[in-house]
């Protein structure tokens, strides 16, 4: 099962993602983690993205689907999610293309819908575990008091600098100018399913759930 979590910055996305790798055994494609990945990789795709990215470029469509046509050439016994990727009409296009040159389809695309202004409170009191990554809320889900990790111990914890109001109001700006198309794309094409993102974690994973049995 091959499918895109679609939702702005901070919905989530990350966080469902690793439940459904967890529960599936999907493999989630993150365009950055990639682009890290094939620069330190040595290979002549990685070395076409240490020198766009030396010289300060945005990397183009074209190398990021090279990458992805890479990682669905090694498979993954449950799938892929497509995470950061497509963010444009365009790279939509060409994702559809190369499934389809691989034999594969999109399954769904599940759009994690959220109220922006209880999207602002609770990404501005968000910070993740610097070990495992796993999300914790002041106000919903504060670091236990022992200022231990729940699920692995550590005791290292961060916010992102970008997690504050002005730059997480810039950041939704960009995702409605250039994202927020794909739903009408995805729509169109029967692919899109809708959930409620701005409930629990486990109840917004219960929904995706359900989503993918349908």
């Amino acid at each position: 099962m091959n499918i895109i979590l679609l939702g702005p910055p901070g919905a989530g996305k990350g966080t469902q993602a690793r439940k459904l790798v967890d529960e599936r055994g999907m493999v989630q494609l993150s365009t950055g983690d990639m682009l890290r990945e094939a620069r330190s990789s040595g290979t002549e795709m990685g070395k076409r993205v240490a020198e766009v990215m030396d010289r300060g470029e945005l990397v183009t469509d074209e190398i990021v689907i090279g990458l992805i046509a890479e990682k669905l050439e090694e498979g993954a016994p449950g799938g892929f999610i497509f995470d950061g990727f497509p963010r444009t009409l365009a790279q939509a296009d060409a994702l559809g293309a190369l499934l389809a040159s691989k034999g594969q389809k999109l399954d769904a695309v599940i759009e994690m819908r959220v109220d922006d202004e209880a999207l602002v409170a609770r990404i501005t009191a968000r910070s993740t575990c610097g070990e495992c990554g796993e999300v914790y809320n002041d106000n919903t889900k504060p670091i236990p008091a022992d200022g231990k990790c729940e699920k692995c111990g550590g005791t290292e914890f961060k916010r992102r600098a970008d997690d504050n109001e002005d730059s997480l109001r810039q950041r939704l700006m960009e995702y409605y100018k250039k994202t927020s198309p794909l739903i009408g794309y995805y729509y169109a094409k029967g692919d899109l399913v809708a959930v409620d993102g701005m409930g629990e974690m486990d109840d917004v994973a219960a929904a995706i759930r359900g989503a993918l049995a349908g």
